[in-house]
């Protein structure tokens, strides 16, 4: 693989990303491109970290299953009975069949459709019909207490389902204190704690013919706002956003004067514990590899990107209310327009992110600039991407 990387990434240009941002060149086209990139992202990139796989709301009831794709990698979620979250691959310990390609919520227990061996929500193996010839469900020397599922490594932050393929990233806590931490001044544990998820006006997806980078490059800046977004230029302009660069697997932008629920004219339920002389701030975090996340006073929200090729994205996007008085019919109408607001936001992005993914294939792209000012963001992303590139073209 690493003479491979070479070939389609030469080191020059992996070293020309990683110098000061006045000099640097952007990552190459190929690295939007190349189908052959898509898997070595997915197990060197996305699985040596900690990524959003799904949202924990989508498990609906204890007993649900829902199978999930994951860079082409099939992954099982289910709830057990006691309400936590398992995931693992979505394959029997027998002959590797598929265990499950619908979403079920009633589901008593994970079993396979081709042979009936049966296991429970915690992936342990409980029974093998007829193992043993007709009628004969076990056998001397088999033991179903070391062939159940095999478990990928999961955590729950921000109703997000995270996972770690390789299983040996740092504990998830590390991970996210950093960002723990910033926010801390914004939510305490428990308020944060008390977000909730509307059973309509919560979730939208959209799907852009791009690469994956390019939704996370879009995301960490501000600059593309007053042609892009000229409706919230209007109310949250450009000059009014600062960049956010404060870990190593974080960057973003934010604003002083975030109004949507004004412009939007909703009264949501706010967090209690905001600063009050940071009623309009607001922040917009890329957390590496796949997660975009936003905070305002009065709603948050979590997008996931999910890789369907080098070229595709799926990106499902779910909102946040404060408390479950949010949730009530009386304020029905201003969380429909908060969505609305977002999905207008979120729609005008696309034509972006598709016109640069077409652009990648230019002979004429050598990997692009990046305004010292504007983009540092960006620039902080593709080191990122960079450095895993050149860890494994040693």
């Amino acid at each position: 693989m690493a003479t491979r990387l070479q070939k389609t990434i030469p080191l020059r240009d992996l070293d020309a990303v990683g110098k000061p941002i006045a000099e640097a060149k952007g990552m190459p086209g190929s690295a939007y491109t190349d189908e052959t990139l898509f898997h070595f992202e997915r197990d060197q990139i996305l699985g040596k970290t900690w990524a959003g796989l799904a949202f924990a709301s989508e498990l609906v009831n204890r007993g649900s299953l829902v199978p999930a794709d994951f860079m082409g990698l099939p992954l099982l979620m289910a709830r057990d009975r006691q309400g936590s979250i398992h995931v693992f691959h979505n394959l029997c310990s027998h002959r590797g069949m598929t265990l499950v390609s619908e979403t079920k919520h009633q589901a008593r227990s994970i079993r396979c459709p081709y042979h009936s061996w049966d296991y429970d929500f915690n992936g342990d193996l409980k029974a093998t019909p007829f193992i043993g010839g007709v009628g004969v469900n076990q056998i001397e020397g088999f033991s179903c207490d070391s062939n159940g599922l095999t478990s990928v490594r999961s955590h729950i932050w921000m109703g997000i389902i995270f996972v770690n393929l390789s299983g040996d990233a740092p504990d998830f806590e590390e991970f996210i204190a950093p960002l723990a931490h910033r926010w801390e001044a914004f939510v305490s544990r428990p308020s944060f704690n008390g977000l909730h998820v509307s059973q309509s006006e919560s979730a939208m997806e959209l799907t852009i013919q791009a690469n994956w980078k390019l939704a996370v490059e879009n995301y960490c800046e501000a600059y593309h706002l007053p042609w892009v977004h000229p409706s919230l230029n209007k109310y949250s302009p450009l000059s009014e956003h600062y960049n956010i660069v404060f870990t190593e697997e974080m960057s973003g932008q934010g604003t002083y004067v975030y109004t949507l629920s004004e412009v939007a004219g909703t009264e949501l339920p706010q967090f209690g514990d905001w600063p009050a002389d940071k009623m309009r701030h607001a922040e917009y975090i890329s957390l590496y590899p796949n997660v975009l996340l936003g905070l305002q006073v009065d709603h948050a929200f979590a997008m996931i990107l999910q890789p369907r090729s080098c070229e595709s994205t799926f990106e499902k996007v779910q909102l946040y209310y404060v408390g479950e008085e949010a949730l009530g019919d009386r304020y029905q109408a201003c969380r429909s327009s908060v969505l609305q607001s977002w999905r207008q936001v979120f729609g005008e992005d696309i034509f972006a992110l598709e016109g640069m993914q077409k652009a990648r294939h230019s002979p004429g792209f050598s990997g692009g600039l990046f305004s010292p000012v504007m983009d540092i963001p960006s620039h902080h992303f593709h080191q990122w991407v960079a450095q895993r590139y050149s860890e494994n073209t040693g």
